[in-house]
């Protein structure tokens, strides 16, 4: 793309995060405003990767939209995706560099190429999490085997996820939203315990990585958080981890808060405990296109209720409210934060200054301190190897790390079962 007119496609793929629209209608203003036409492309890759020209051509405003000021203008605050979203994984079966030369494996990104081809499109905007960068690099990286002249479409990503887990970002828009939407829900719960001398174990979003759990337990005044940064002192020798071991390390908590006159309290875990279990959790659970556990069906919050009681019946005998309760969905589509509208504007933005201002292909938008844009290669985010993105963990010991520590109960910090370091 440059200052002549061209078009730009908009794909949004995974889970849905709150400010979504904030970025679609950012980007697609500062193309139009600039003169360029804008494509939204409904449900992410699903009506691309199985493009036909003869048997499944794309059909306007059933499968794409040629997007107008009036589609986008007012919707930065609105929940939900303009475009929608979908799970559609073009690059299944992609391990490594030299699957980009297989016409077999490649053949729904060649059908992907196709079909923004047909539509005339100059550069592709990709909106979504690790799995989506990933797919943004399948297809940059694809086109390099195209024969020579042959026109290349350039690709721009923007990060996307709750989790907050990307590499080359430091906040990821709908973070902040999803936490202050747990978060309250804690508290609630949190006022519940009290009332009924009860326990709580909360499961928050978090697959790879404890970002979300540790924002949720922080702002929700819990009690303890265990996310994935900090299962190594219950794996087994076969890695995995024992469910057990984790109850009994709860159990303790409760014990010790039974000394100093409390009988109340919220625990919060992160989902992707679960993708660390034996065959006895996950066997047998549905995968998603990219591979991925269904962790929802899988219910952690509650199975590890059921753990603990036992275990508080059989220290104590006598038995202990506990309960297991989910949550998630609710937060990914709720009212967007400010911030998340501001950082998510901003990255809107920044795709067109990318690719019309920058002339970038094969990076990623990001912002630093005071909203500052900055453009990251794909190749300082993928392994060369593998082609997988890399997962930004929390650090133990880290300053982040240690205020989720440091807020939980000060009396109970020093005791064994504290995760983190000491503080001397």
């Amino acid at each position: 793309m440059s200052d002549a007119k061209g078009r730009v496609a908009i794909l949004f793929s995974g889970g849905p995060a709150p400010a979504a629209n904030a970025v679609i209608s950012s980007a697609a203003v500062s193309f139009l405003d600039a003169g360029h036409d804008v494509v939204g492309l409904f449900h992410g890759y699903s009506n691309l990767q199985d493009y036909d020209r003869e048997s499944s051509p794309l059909v306007q405003n059933e499968h794409y939209r040629l997007l107008t000021e009036a589609d986008v203008i007012g919707m930065r605050n609105t929940r939900g995706i303009l475009i929608g979203t979908a799970r559609a994984n073009p690059g299944k079966g992609i391990t490594g560099p030299d699957d980009l030369k297989d016409e077999s494996k490649t053949t729904r990104l060649r059908n992907v190429y196709n079909a923004l081809m047909d539509l005339k499109v100059d550069a592709l905007i990709s909106i979504g999490g690790d799995d989506t960068l990933k797919s943004a690099n399948f297809f940059y990286e694809w086109q390099k085997h195209l024969p020579a002249g042959a026109k290349r479409i350039r690709v721009v990503h923007l990060p996307k996820t709750i989790d907050n887990d990307y590499q080359g970002i430091d906040f990821t828009f709908g973070f902040f939203t999803a936490v202050d939407v747990m978060a309250h829900e804690l508290q609630n719960l949190r006022a519940d315990a009290i009332a009924t001398s009860s326990y709580f174990i909360v499961e928050t979003m978090g697959r790879k990585a404890g970002w979300l759990s540790y924002g949720v337990a922080i702002a929700g005044e819990a009690n303890l958080v265990i996310a994935v940064e900090d299962l190594d002192p219950f794996r087994g020798e076969d890695s995995c981890i024992d469910l057990g071991a984790i109850a009994d390390h709860i159990v303790d908590l409760i014990l010790h808060r039974e000394t100093l006159g409390k009988s109340y309290g919220t625990i919060v875990i992160a989902e992707g405990l679960a993708e660390h279990c034996g065959s006895n959790v996950i066997g047998g659970v549905s995968r998603d296109p990219h591979g991925h556990i269904s962790l929802g069906k899988i219910d952690l919050g509650k199975l590890m209720a059921e753990y603990v009681k036992d275990r508080y019946k059989a220290r104590q005998g006598k038995s202990k409210k506990v309960t297991g309760v989910q949550l998630g969905y609710e937060s990914r589509c709720a009212p967007p934060h400010a911030f998340d509208v501001m950082l998510g504007s901003q990255l809107g933005i920044g795709a067109y200054r990318a690719l019309v201002e920058q002339a970038l292909d094969g990076h990623m938008v990001s912002v630093s301190g005071q909203l500052d844009l900055h453009y990251v290669p794909f190749t300082d985010l993928v392994d060369p190897q593998t082609l997988v993105t890399e997962v930004r963990f929390i650090k133990n010991g880290s300053d982040f790390h240690q205020l989720a520590r440091f807020l939980e109960n000060r009396a109970e910090r020093h005791q064994k079962w504290y995760l983190g370091p000491r503080r001397e």
